[in-house]
Formats: C-alpha cells, sequence, structure tokens
C-alpha cells in the first residue's frame, strides 16, 4: 500500500522528467546527430546505421536493463524504474523529431542541460528512465561513486562510436555534452549555493583576526570555544566563511 502511495506521488514527477529527456534528444541533440551517452546515444547511433527507429531500440534495451534494477537494486526502484524505462521510448515515439535551432553548439548546450534536469530529477525521487542510467546508481550504491560520475563514465564509451558513425567533429560535441550533463547534474544534486569556511585555531589572536576578517577582507566569521583533548585547554577557533 505504502508503494502505491509513493509510486502515484511521484509519478508526476516521472513523467515530467522523462519528457524533458524526450525533448532533449529529439529537439535539440538527435538533429545533429549527437549521441551523448545513454540508451538514447546508442539509439541515435543504430538509428543512422540500421534505420531502426530510436525509440524501438531504447525499448530493447530498457527492458534488458530491468533485469539489473531488479537484481541489484531492489522492487521499489525496479518499480520506479518500470515506469521510467516503459515512458522513456513513448516520450521518444511522441516528441517530434524538430530542429529547435541550427546553431549545434546551442544545441548542445542546451539539449545536455534538458537532460541533466531530467535525469537528475529522477535520480533524485530513486527513480530512472532506465538504459545506462541503471549502472551509475548500482554504482552509487555499492561503491559510493557520485551518479554524475558514473553517468560520465558509463557513456563515454557510447560517445567514441561517434567518431566513427558520424565524425570526429560529432564526438567533440558529444563530449562537450557528457561535461555540461555532468556540471549541471553536480550542481542539483548538491546545491547551486556554495560555500567555503576556513577553520583558524588561535589561542592568543583570536580578536586580531577577527577583525582582519571582518574589516579587510570583508568576509563572515563565527567564534566558538573548544576544549584541547589531550591538554583539556580552552582554545578557540575562528570559522571564516563567504
Amino acid at each position: 500500500m505504502k508503494e502505491t502511495k509513493a509510486i502515484v506521488k511521484t509519478l508526476p514527477l516521472v513523467v515530467v522528467a522523462i519528457f524533458l529527456i524526450g525533448v532533449s534528444i529529439n529537439m535539440f541533440l538527435g538533429p545533429h546527430h549527437i549521441a551523448a551517452g545513454g540508451v538514447s546515444g546508442i539509439g541515435i547511433l543504430v538509428e543512422s546505421v540500421f534505420q531502426i527507429d530510436r525509440a524501438l531500440t531504447v525499448l530493447i534495451l530498457n527492458l534488458l536493463m530491468l533485469v539489473l534494477t531488479y537484481i541489484f537494486l531492489g522492487k521499489p526502484v525496479f518499480i520506479n524504474t518500470v515506469i521510467g524505462s516503459m515512458l522513456l521510448p513513448v516520450s521518444l515515439a511522441i516528441v517530434p523529431e524538430v530542429m529547435v535551432t541550427t546553431d549545434i553548439f546551442l544545441s548542445v548546450t542546451f539539449g545536455s542541460a534538458i537532460f541533466a534536469v531530467g535525469v537528475a530529477t529522477l535520480y533524485k525521487i530513486g527513480a530512472s528512465g532506465g538504459g545506462t542510467t541503471i549502472p551509475p546508481l548500482i554504482f552509487k550504491k555499492y561503491f559510493g561513486l557520485n551518479t554524475a560520475i558514473g553517468l560520465f563514465v558509463t557513456d563515454i564509451i557510447i560517445v567514441i562510436f561517434n567518431i566513427f558513425v558520424f565524425s570526429m567533429e560529432a564526438f567533440f560535441y558529444a563530449v562537450l555534452s557528457l561535461i555540461i550533463t555532468s556540471i549541471v547534474m553536480s550542481y542539483i544534486e548538491t546545491g547551486i549555493k556554495r560555500k567555503t569556511a576556513v577553520m583558524i585555531m588561535s589561542q592568543a589572536h583570536t580578536e586580531a583576526i577577527k577583525q582582519t576578517l571582518l574589516h579587510d577582507l570583508n568576509r563572515g566569521v563565527t567564534v566558538f570555544g573548544v576544549t584541547g583533548g589531550y591538554t583539556d585547554e580552552q582554545k578557540k577557533y575562528a570559522d571564516g566563511h563567504r
């Protein structure tokens, strides 16, 4: 019962995320023959070489990956992945294959960013669009590997095939797409607002450090007392941050 409620609750996000992935492939990357990894990238490659619809290729590969999902990630993720895996080929079949812009750089930039938002949204709710997004989830669960890095490593092999199917230029654009996707996903996962903190310990110059941080460097500072574990002496830390 709880699993059913969780699925119903996350289903709208899954649908939106899968739709975004479909848009990124059919409207930005696909029209310029950029196979930037993933089953969608494989679909683009297979479609160009064998004239097999990319949606069908994605469906077949996703069915194979579902087996791995059930074995390594468990039933809850499997259920969410089933939905995404089935919706992705549908999205690719429904979203029109339209070249939004003839500028390949703009297409790669915006297409990759949209793709990253879609995949990161799925990851955040423990779901997936299937295919090569499954291995990063497995790597994260068993090895603690960041999903953005896992996706990059998994997809780089697919990207290499751009050289043989399309051109060296397509390969470089595909690499750029992977980099943009990884960066955007990392920011989504860790947050955009990042701060740097520097901790300075001093027993005699805390006030001078505080004044320097506040007035000379224009940085925030927090002073708090601690007790030395070895000497039991009282000390002060000046925590400078921005």
